[in-house]
């Protein structure tokens, strides 16, 4: 029995999604029942949720009391702020179960976890346990909030790897950023898990696309600005699925021949898809994997990407441009859309890093130990 902890944020995310696919993974390929323990944090208050941090977690006997209702032997913990903590790791262990640390972002260290601060810049001023930068810099909004984060980072953050076993990266590139923040990774075993998709296309349809896709959270780090800049520059329509603070600014300066879908189902995504030339992917952060990516890899459509963190890996199978600059990008995407040779080759690397039969055996050696 495999437990997954994990706190879901305001707004959702790949993060969410690769959750899914782990529980499908672990009961439909390593054959154990899966049960998922989640938080929210839409459902909780500013003062409760800073509190929550603060104290480390709050209710974390409701974690040792799953581990003993499950009989879980593996707490498979994912994003733990607010309200789980060190706490709850601390309780799956003394209720017995081996803990492993899911880490898909940077927020061991870096308050937003994406590394880009309130500048808009690719950052790793906060080191270690000093993450007095990102007060400075006010990096969640106001000094407050920026605050709490600073000290619950500093506090907690040796605190809460102590009480795994092992720990998960998505990728060698978040593990290198994770050093080069002094992030205390080091006394744990690391596995490197990639994401897995659940299916593969048989053969790119992207010549028969109509527009360019853009799947993402709509936060500053993500840089759709930068792809509606892009796409008008190319002359392609262009379809952001996806919600987040910016959407309302990122509506108001769309060029024409921009639709914004919001939050979209799985069936209409792989309809949009399907219909897709390009897919866009035009972070600013350095990507710990590039879900969103590979996903359109997966089912054939050609990939103009940023070359940030994990996204750097993805080449040849997709045109790289250098993070924030809207021509270059342009230049990408009009280069790789239609391309159905290149949405072969994106299917077949797709299918080396992320099939389930690849990633199974990497997550059964985690939690194995």
């Amino acid at each position: 029995m495999i437990l997954l902890l994990h706190n879901r944020y305001r707004h959702a995310g790949g993060e969410e999604r690769a959750l899914q696919d782990i529980a499908w993974l672990v009961r439909e390929h390593l054959r154990e029942d899966c049960e998922v323990l989640e938080r929210d944090s839409a459902a909780l208050g500013r003062s409760r949720a800073a509190a929550a941090l603060l104290a480390g977690g709050l209710q974390p006997e409701d974690v040792g009391a799953a581990v003993r209702r499950t009989g879980a032997r593996v707490v498979h913990a994912h994003n733990t702020n607010p309200a789980f903590g060190w706490r709850a790791l601390a309780a799956a262990r003394d209720a017995g179960a081996r803990v492993v640390l899911h880490l898909h972002n940077y927020r061991l260290v870096c308050a937003v976890g994406t590394c880009v601060n309130s500048r808009g810049q690719d950052c790793l001023r906060c080191q270690g346990r000093d993450t007095l930068p990102g007060v400075a810099l006010r990096c969640r909004g106001s000094t407050a909030e920026s605050l709490t984060y600073a000290a619950t980072l500093a506090a907690w953050q040796r605190r809460l790897v102590a009480q795994a076993d092992a720990l998960v990266v998505p990728s060698p590139a978040a593990l290198d950023r994770l050093r080069a923040l002094r992030a205390p990774v080091g006394g744990l075993p690391v596995h490197v898990v990639p994401a897995v998709l659940r299916s593969f296309a048989r053969a790119s349809r992207a010549a028969e696309g109509e527009h360019a896709l853009v799947v993402s959270r709509l936060a500053p780090e993500k840089g759709v600005d930068v792809a509606l800049e892009a796409c008008a520059r190319a002359g392609l329509p262009l379809v952001v699925c996806g919600t987040g603070p910016l959407e309302d600014r990122l509506r108001a300066v769309a060029p024409a021949g921009t639709t914004f879908a919001g939050h979209v189902d799985d069936a209409t995504l792989a309809d949009l898809r399907r219909r897709a030339r390009v897919a866009v992917v035009p972070s600013l952060a350095a990507e710990t994997f590039g879900l969103s990516a590979v996903e359109a890899m997966a089912d054939g459509v050609p990939v103009a990407a940023t070359a940030s963190g994990a996204l750097r890996d993805l080449a040849p199978e997709a045109e790289l441009a250098a993070p924030g600059d809207a021509g270059a990008l342009a230049r990408a995407v009009a280069r790789v859309a239609g391309d159905e040779r290149r949405g072969a080759a994106g299917i077949a690397a797709a299918r080396r890093r992320c099939a389930p039969e690849v990633v199974a055996p990497l997550m059964a050696a985690a939690y194995d130990g």
